[in-house]
This record gives C-alpha cells, structure tokens and sequence, in this order.
C-alpha cells in the first residue's frame, strides 16, 4: 500500500511529523499557532520505524506517533538527530514508547489522559452485557436467517443483577466501570490493586447507605489480597492494568482454571494481559465461559481459534472510539508538543478538562518523564488571579 502524506500550514518554521489523520481540526489550528509545518500520514497502514525515520529526515521538530508503533531508541535518535525536542503518544498508555531512552535523548513523551475514561469503561460495559447476553452469537444466527420463532430456551445468557464484580486495576477507568456496574446493577465489587482505592470504597459504601435507607440490600466493597481470590469469587471479572514485565500473560491458564466455568472475563487494558493461546483453550472447554475483548495479544493478529468462538466477542480495539474523546485525545497531544515547543511549563494534573476550554492554560497537559527532564510546573496559582 502507497504511503501517503499531506501537510497542513506549509509556510510554519516549525516541522511536526503526525504518523496519522487525526480526528477534528482543532489539533491543527493548535499546532498551527505554534507556527508548526504539520506533516501528516494520511494512510491507514501501519507505518514501520524505518518510514517513520524517512519522514522524520534531517529537519524535524517534534513528532506525534501511534500505540501501534514502536517507539525506541533507534527512533528517539533520529529524531533528536534532527533536531526534535518533543514526542507525544496519541494515547494514554505508552508501553509502545521507549521512555528511558528517550529520556536519555531528552526528548519529553507526552499523552493523553483524562478524555477517555468514561468512553473506555463504557466499552467495557457493553462487551460485559454483549458476552452475558450472547449478543453476538445471537445477531450471527439471527443474520443467518436460523431464528425461525421465540423459544423458551434460545441464547440463554447470565444475570449479572447482584452478582459479585471483580475489578483488577482501578485507575481512572477501573474505577469508573466498577461505579457503573454497581450502581446500575447493584453488584458487590472485589477489587484488586497495588494500592488501596479509598475514594472507590467511600463512594460505594455511601452507595449502599443510601441503598439501606430505601429499604434495598446494601452493596458492598473489598480489596482482594490476591488475584486468585478474586478470580475464584467473581461472576464476572474486568482487567483494567497497565501492559509491563509483571502483567504480560496476568490471566494465564492457571488463573483462567480458577474461575468459574460460567464467569465473564472482560479486556479493554492491555491484549498481552492476557495468554490468548491458554484462552482459546479455556473457551473451547468451557462453552459456558464468556469473553468479550477489545484488544488482543499480537494485535492486529488473533490467535488461531480465536475468532471461530461463539463464547468470544471480540472488536478491534474501539474502547476510546467517540467522536468526543478521539478529538480530545488529538488536542491533548497537540497540546503536549506546541507547548514544549513554545517552552511552556508541564500541567501534571488529574484534571484535564482546562485544556479543552476555549481558553486552555499555556502549558503541556501531560508529559510523562517532566521530572526527570526537570522540566518546570505549572504555576495554578496563575489562574486564579
């Protein structure tokens, strides 16, 4: 496939290479400010490090690149080699980036947090209903012209009112789905993570106060003290964790095996998190075990099986896909890069929501390795005068 690039503001001094077409145009006019040349891919092919190296060239500025690219130190090399002094993920994750060595090149890595937590944990809400449901078994039969009239036993699915929810990882979307999922269908919520979530647990006991004083069953909230438990005591488990050494192949076959033969297991982390190999085993031997999944192991591959399971939904990688958090999502890492550029400070608050105003601070919304590139703070203090 031919690749393609067109630019935006061609007479810009600055050059920003953008390894995609991103959504919106307010991404633009942002870097266009900042008197940005703004190189674009406009195809959809994965680009290798090699293309990426040829578009950088000798004369580049800054660059805002893909998770599905690799960003390493042979790429983090050109870049400074040509006289780049910015990075941003177009993305909140970055176990595609290579931060150490881009640090080493003191090359800030931007991201792009904040804008896509409720959109990812609704994702996860509906492959949740989707695989407890059988919503794609069904749409197939149905779309095959089977459904020849209502039965009392056709794609009986689960009941996941007041069954017991287990969360591993409860950052921002972990803990956005768990209050969904609660609160929608009053579950009790297990939780595992490296750190105690009280803000999650506060909120889910004043829940089931306020459940109690209408008469209803409180819902109730604990801290796993190890994975295995969880996955024991769970209808229905959502891996919500970041991709590292520790959680590469987190569900494995002996973790799969203490589940219940007739759980949910829900991924829109990491595909890596899970042992999709030890997977497809799983759901061949328990048909009654269900899975929905929006990113995978080798992705864009899929395992072999994986997509004859009628117990697996599966879609490609769509958690963040609204029109709202995709332009969001653009404008945060248009923003990371015109601010180094233009030398502003580092934002590194929680809350992003300032820079998708009309009047977003002059900083950078998020840049990941700031401290070790002694890169200055923000001063909020500024903004209340």
């Amino acid at each position: 496939m031919e690749t393609k690039w067109r630019s935006y503001n061609p007479s810009g001094n600055r050059r920003v290479v953008v390894t995609k077409e991103l959504p919106g145009k307010r991404w633009l006019e942002i870097l266009g400010k900042a008197d940005c040349r703004v190189e674009i891919c406009t195809s959809t092919n994965v680009l290798s490090s090699d293309e990426i190296k040829t578009a950088i060239g000798n004369c580049c500025d800054a660059a805002i690149g893909q998770l599905t690219e690799h960003w390493d130190e042979d790429m983090f090399s050109a870049l400074r080699a040509a006289g780049g002094i910015a990075y941003s993920n177009y993305a909140v994750g970055f176990n595609n980036v290579d931060v150490v060595e881009a640090t080493k090149q003191r090359i800030p890595v931007g991201n792009t947090p904040g804008v896509l937590t409720e959109t990812t944990a609704q994702m996860a809400v509906s492959l949740t209903f989707a695989s407890a449901r059988r919503m794609g078994e069904s749409e197939r039969f149905l779309r095959a012209g089977k459904y020849r009239g209502w039965l009392p036993t056709l794609f009986l699915g689960e009941l996941l009112w007041r069954k017991t929810l287990g969360v591993i990882g409860t950052g921002r979307v972990g803990e956005a789905y768990a209050r969904m999922m609660v609160e929608g269908h009053k579950m009790d919520l297990i939780y595992f993570d490296l750190h105690q979530n009280e803000p999650l647990e506060g909120y889910i006991a004043a829940y089931g106060t306020f459940l109690a004083s209408r008469g209803i069953r409180p819902v109730t909230c604990n801290r796993a003290k190890r994975i295995e438990g969880l996955l024991a005591e769970a209808d229905c488990v959502s891996l919500h964790t970041v991709l590292d050494e520790t959680t590469r192949h987190l569900i494995n076959a002996e973790r799969l095996g203490l589940m219940k033969e007739n759980a949910i297991l829900i991924n829109t982390s990491r595909g890596p998190v899970i042992d999709e190999t030890a997977l497809v085993d799983h759901c061949r031997k328990y048909p009654n075990f269900r899975v929905g999944l929006d990113v995978f192991e080798d992705e864009p591959e899929l395992k072999p099986g994986l997509v004859e399971l009628d117990n697996v939904v599966i879609v490609p990688h769509i958690a963040s896909a609204t029109g709202w958090t995709r332009q969001g999502m653009a404008t945060l890492a248009a923003s990371n890069v015109a601010a180094l550029l233009m030398g502003y400070p580092v934002w590194q608050k929680p809350d992003i929501s300032a820079f998708l105003g009309e009047d977003p601070p002059k900083a950078a919304p998020s840049i990941v390795n700031a401290k070790d590139l002694d890169i200055p703070i923000y001063d909020n203090s500024k903004d209340k005068m």
